[in-house]
């Protein structure tokens, strides 16, 4: 009861003055989407849609040169606006150097774990990128990217064609198709139960 008391207190105060912001988050316990919110609602990016859901080790190192759109999704990625090497450049050369650009990130984008985005790079709408691939270069709209740098491997048609044959053999297909969205806490525990008896071989 003292602990909801707190975090409300902590989360009017967060929003409207950005104090106790890291003590609110770890209080709050929040999930992936109420995060995302609570960075819309103190206008944390430059820019930001609706229906989001960002991992809390989400790094934007450069957030006000940040544009997300809507129903994006992105893991424990890094989106990186500024090159630090330039501190090195400007005692070598004793003068002064900058590199910087903007992020912008289209509508329902997923962006996997690891992933880092480097500056001045478009990600359109409805694209991919795998875990663990470095961005240097504009995702067109439909497309799949993956590897360092990131290059082309596919497009969003030919994935989502590829996943529906595949899932057919699951033995959990039934859940999938009743499940509301992409995570269900109801169902996760007998989800797991049948994929270690699929993949494990266990009675």
């Amino acid at each position: 009861m003292i602990k909801k008391i707190v975090v409300k207190i902590l989360r009017v105060l967060a929003v409207k003055h950005g104090r106790f912001t890291r003590v609110y988050l770890k209080l709050a316990n929040l999930t992936s989407t109420q995060y995302a919110d609570y960075l819309r609602e103190t206008k944390f990016l430059y820019r930001q849609g609706i229906n989001n859901s960002f991992n809390k080790g989400a790094n934007f190192t450069d957030p006000h040169l940040v544009s997300v759109g809507s129903n994006c999704v992105l893991s424990d990625c890094t989106l990186l606006c500024h090159d630090g090497s330039i501190a090195v450049l400007n005692t070598i050369f004793n003068d002064k150097f900058d590199s910087i650009g903007k992020i912008e990130i289209g509508d329902n984008v997923f962006i996997g774990h690891g992933a880092i985005i480097m500056p001045n790079v478009t990600i359109a709408s409805n694209a991919i990128v795998a875990a663990g691939a470095v961005v240097t270069k504009n995702v067109n709209a439909r497309e799949i990217v993956a590897g360092v740098p990131a290059k082309p491997i596919s497009t969003v048609d030919e994935f989502a064609k590829k996943t529906k044959a595949r899932m057919q053999d699951y033995p959990w297909l039934s859940l999938i198709l009743k499940r509301e969205g992409a995570y269900d806490p109801a169902m996760e525990d007998e989800l797991t139960r049948l994929r270690q008896m699929h993949y494990f071989k266990k009675n």
